[in-house]
């Protein structure tokens, strides 16, 4: 088998998050293949060897799979990269979601534990509270579009403007944003060549409130009046209601939604979300879980999983906004609170006060440093780490306060499955386990595991 060989085979299964096994019967071998379905007939081209696997790039679907139940919802599938199991039935996804996590928490646990298959987000569809769509062409050279990236693609945008994670409400005002700029002529940044001016479009809406927040991301390299956009989003028919519209100027090179300066052209800059009764305010760059119901359900599970917490303090380390905190203060003595974003703290301690919390702080540092300046210790910890996991660093220092119980909620199953290793090694043993799918019809799915001291 070399590179740049074409094969056919049928997708047997899709590992953990989107790797599709080939089997190849005359090279006797597997081959990865990312973006299938199981049980499809596809044609691929072998790309690269890593580590002595063969992996390869889809090139054509030649027969649907048997779990491709549903036609699409959109206009823009399979290429976009946004959605990949929109034509399997939800319940599919969830039993695949499921034993994609149980097989990597099976090889990577050394006792017995429970895993409590895998929870269903509230709604299928609509469900997002923030989408970060780029601005770009379809094809090189191609009419200005704004939405979501092709498959494998960096370069090509196909325009969303019918996508269905998000409310309508997102796709109108998108479609009003792509049609203003192209009737003005402007240009997209182009990457490589540091040049252009529309970046991104960045739009949060509240699932309960139905308050909008819109945001415009563009480099200094071109002026345009945006009163005019700003008159236009404001005369759209929605269900729900902007309340601020926010021109972010961003000269960075890299491809990221940051903020060089951001100036308020209506309203404020925040808007506001209710979660399990309590009400957060939340910025442009604030991290809140985007599926606002599912986080409902992923936040009873980490009550429930942290048990009865009175007389308890609690540390929430990698803390964000601090809706996890805020969550469990109510039945605990005390919430402490680490997280390294500045801004994310400021929202946390501004929405537990609005929320009348007074045994939650929040402390804005890196947890590897900060766990040195607290004088506090817990009796339980809450692990809500980036998707890369745990730092190694920090990990040992964690394990180091010999807590009884740690609830731990992942984001990548794979980095959870190589914490647990040395969590296991310093005395710890998973009890139980689930899956919260917060990301239907993607690759993603949340984990959520409860380790109690030997």
């Amino acid at each position: 088998m070399k590179k740049g060989q074409v094969y056919e085979g049928m997708i047997e299964k899709v590992e953990f998050p989107n790797k599709g096994l080939v089997w190849i019967a005359e090279e006797d071998r597997y081959v990865t293949v990312k973006n299938g379905i199981p049980g499809q007939k596809i044609r691929f081209v072998v790309n690269k060897f890593k580590r002595g696997n063969a992996e390869g790039r889809l090139l054509e679907v030649m027969e649907k799979s048997p779990l491709e139940k549903r036609d699409p919802v959109c206009s823009i599938f399979p290429a976009c990269g946004g959605c990949m199991y929109q034509t399997m039935p939800y319940e599919e996804q969830l039993k695949m979601k499921a034993q994609q996590i149980k097989e990597i928490i099976d090889s990577a646990v050394k006792t017995e534990y429970e895993f409590e298959g895998i929870q269903a987000s509230p709604k299928e569809f609509e469900y997002r509270n923030k989408m970060e769509f780029s601005f770009g062409d379809e094809y090189k050279d191609g009419p200005l579009s704004l939405g979501l990236h092709k498959k494998g693609s960096t370069y090509d945008v196909l325009t969303a403007g019918d996508c269905r994670l998000v409310h309508p409400d997102m796709n109108r005002i998108l479609l009003c944003v792509l049609e203003y700029f192209k009737e003005k002529g402007a240009g997209y940044y182009k990457k490589m060549q540091h040049e252009g001016y529309l970046r991104h479009l960045l739009v949060r809406r509240g699932d309960t409130t139905g308050e909008i927040l819109v945001n415009l991301v563009t480099t200094t390299q071109e002026e345009y009046d945006l009163q005019g956009l700003t008159e236009a989003l404001l005369k759209l028919e929605l269900d729900g209601t902007i309340v601020g519209i926010l021109h972010i100027l961003n000269d960075s090179l890299s491809d990221v939604v940051q903020s060089d300066e951001t100036r308020i052209l209506y309203g404020q800059d925040y808007f506001y979300e209710k979660i399990m009764g309590m009400e957060f305010k939340i910025t442009p760059f604030s991290f809140f879980q985007p599926n606002s119901r599912g986080a409902e359900v992923l936040y009873n599970t980490v009550r429930e999983y942290i048990g009865d917490i009175k007389d308890m303090t609690v540390f929430d380390l990698f803390s964000g906004t601090g809706t996890i905190a805020q969550v469990l203060a109510p039945v605990a003595k005390q919430v402490i609170g680490v997280e390294i974003v500045e801004e994310a703290v400021e929202a946390a301690r501004e929405n537990a006060k609005r929320n009348g919390l007074d045994n939650c702080r929040f402390i804005a540092g890196d947890v590897f440093k900060v766990l040195d300046e607290i004088e506090e210790k817990p009796d339980v910890i809450v692990l809500d780490p980036p998707r890369d996991g745990i730092h190694p660093k920090a990990l040992p220092k964690i394990l180091d306060y010999q807590v009884d119980k740690i609830v731990y909620i992942s984001c990548k199953v794979t980095s959870l499955a190589r914490d647990l290793e040395m969590m296991q090694g310093r005395g710890y043993e998973v009890v139980k386990c689930v899956g919260v799918d917060q990301f239907c019809e993607t690759v993603h799915v949340e984990t959520v595991a409860l380790l109690t001291r030997k």
